[in-house]
């Protein structure tokens, strides 16, 4: 079997604070950019690596969520902990300088987990912990 990981979603309230995350801070392209009903989703993605995205959602669009699963899902985005993602950097310190630099959430600076692997943590502006590990 041959398959693999294409994209992964994550939830955004706010395409413009998006873009200025993933597209200007952590050097995303913008692969596209689709707007319906006044809404955006934005597919972004690592320059070089065209076969792996995100795509940010407007969060609980589908018409499948009841009002209350709607009113949980934006309580724990506020929060910063409906969803996440983990990437992966050659310059964690560097990355994690530009993520100080401009004010990002941090969550963790770069630390040495017991389980093996070098990572920081931030939140993106819709609350999306970000892990950034060392490649």
């Amino acid at each position: 079997m041959d398959i693999s990981i294409n994209a992964s979603f994550l939830p955004q309230d706010d395409p413009e604070a998006a873009l200025g995350f993933y597209r200007d801070l952590l050097g995303f392209e913008v692969r596209k950019d689709v707007g319906f009903g006044g809404m955006r989703w934005l597919t972004v993605g690592p320059p070089g690596q065209p076969a792996t995205s995100i795509v940010l959602t407007p969060p609980a669009v589908d018409p499948g969520i009841t009002d209350d699963e709607r009113r949980v899902i934006t309580e724990m985005m506020a929060k910063g902990t409906y969803a996440g993602i983990l990437l992966a950097t050659t310059d964690l310190a560097g990355t994690f300088d530009r993520l100080q630099a401009a004010d990002a959430d941090i969550v963790q600076e770069p630390t040495d987990q017991p389980y093996g692997v070098r990572d920081c943590a931030v939140r993106d502006p819709a609350g999306n912990l970000i892990r950034i590990q060392q490649a």
